[in-house]
């Protein structure tokens, strides 16, 4: 199972909530374990420099939209050097692509039949130069995004709310936008920290480590199918 029991609520069951990396998307972890290896750093050293001072370093800062990415870069630099290895942080943005995962786009597309549904995603803004080299590609990518997103009732995104998960105030935000309450939602994401808090609010959560087993336990939780 994932990172909850499941438990019998089919009948209060809403509202199925996503986030996007790691979940709609393919996990961008694994694009830093590829950066890792290349550049010689430690395993694990990326997530291990986000992870410290979670509430106030230059990723919690840039998904709040407290800074942009040219202050990004120098301020993820500093602190990833302050912990051994200097670390570019305008490169790292740029391994957040990710490719869609046609599977969980077709669970949202079904489950946003017979239930309402929303987006949970921490993001920030990244400007681009429309005359830049991969411009056609930003446009076909940037259109392939918004026809997922309009499968949404709701996106909640951290760059416009100014909060970010795992602050509870996030999920507080994504009910009253959805008109739900929190026991009547499921909510998917493949970090941990982010479905505690989600949890202790009531929703049932599903951690999202194989995408598969996460669909499986999503089916079960809202008692229909969400495959071909």
């Amino acid at each position: 199972m994932g990172d909850a029991p499941l438990r019998s609520l089919r009948a209060v069951i809403r509202a199925a909530l996503f986030d996007f990396g790691g979940v709609i998307l393919s996990s961008p972890f694994e694009a830093f374990a590829a950066y890792e290896a290349d550049r010689g750093l430690p395993e694990g050293f990326l997530r291990r420099v986000n992870a410290t001072d979670p509430d106030t370093n230059a990723w919690a800062c840039l998904e709040r939209s407290e800074i942009g990415p040219a202050e990004f870069g120098p301020r993820f630099a500093a602190e990833s050097a302050a912990l051994g290895h200097e670390v570019d942080g305008l490169e790292v943005l740029g391994l957040l692509q990710g490719t869609l995962r046609p599977a969980m786009v077709e669970a949202v597309r079904r489950c946003g039949e017979r239930l309402v549904t929303g987006l949970l995603t921490n993001n920030f803004v990244l400007a681009r130069d429309p005359d830049g080299p991969d411009a056609v590609a930003h446009v076909d990518r940037e259109r392939e995004m918004q026809e997922v997103l309009a499968l949404f009732d709701a996106v909640v995104e951290s760059s416009k709310v100014g909060v970010r998960k795992p602050d509870p105030r996030f999920y507080e935000l994504a009910c009253e936008t959805l008109g739900i309450e929190p026991s009547e939602a499921v909510f998917l994401d493949d970090l941990g920290v982010n479905l505690k808090p989600a949890r202790a609010m009531g929703m049932t959560t599903i951690k999202v480590v194989d995408p598969d087993v996460a669909l499986a336990e999503l089916e079960a939780v809202v008692g229909f199918p969400l495959r071909a």
